[in-house]
């Protein structure tokens, strides 16, 4: 695969996509020694993302990136966060091993902020975990920068948050 600056593989996600994308999340968490309770891996809806992120599309969504043959390579999630005033939140970024490295990270990143804007966000903010320094390293190019944790983490185990205003 290519390296990608095309958004026209990136959809909103549907049932058809549920299986796929949480054993990528699972693989991924995996990989990082990151499935462990406190983390997405135990999330009851981890299964069936599409019921959770297309009831109320007003204030979150779920965009999942696939290749030319449909097969499914990675997502991220963007729902309203509680802990600061017009916040959304950036979620269950993942991609499959073959996915990383070709900008796709950065593409669903641009997907996300895109929607954040449109719905009426000022700022995202997202949680993750120092194993994770490909995200890490994605975020801060992104613009955001770190921020002492919120009271309202809920992964217990995330020990790095993330902000960035949205102009």
């Amino acid at each position: 695969m290519e390296r990608t600056e095309h958004l026209d593989s990136i959809r909103l996600i549907t049932e058809k996509y549920d299986v796929q994308l949480a054993d990528i999340i699972r693989k991924n968490l995996e990989k990082f020694h990151l499935d462990i309770p406190g983390t997405v891996y135990f999330d009851s809806q981890l299964d069936h993302l599409s019921s959770s992120y297309t009831a109320n599309p007003e204030k979150r969504a779920y965009f999942v990136v696939e290749d030319p043959t449909g097969k499914v390579l990675g997502g991220i999630g963007i729902d309203e966060f509680p802990g600061f005033a017009r916040c959304a939140e950036i979620q269950k970024l993942y991609l499959s091993d073959e996915a990383k490295g070709k900008g796709l990270g950065k593409a669903l990143m641009e997907a996300a902020e895109g929607y954040a804007v449109q719905a009426g966000y000022e700022r995202l903010y997202l949680e993750t975990h120092t194993n994770l320094e490909a995200a890490i390293h994605l975020y801060e190019k992104s613009g955001f920068h770190k921020i002492q944790k919120p009271g309202e983490v809920q992964h217990s185990t995330m020990n790095l948050f993330f902000m960035k205003e949205l102009t």
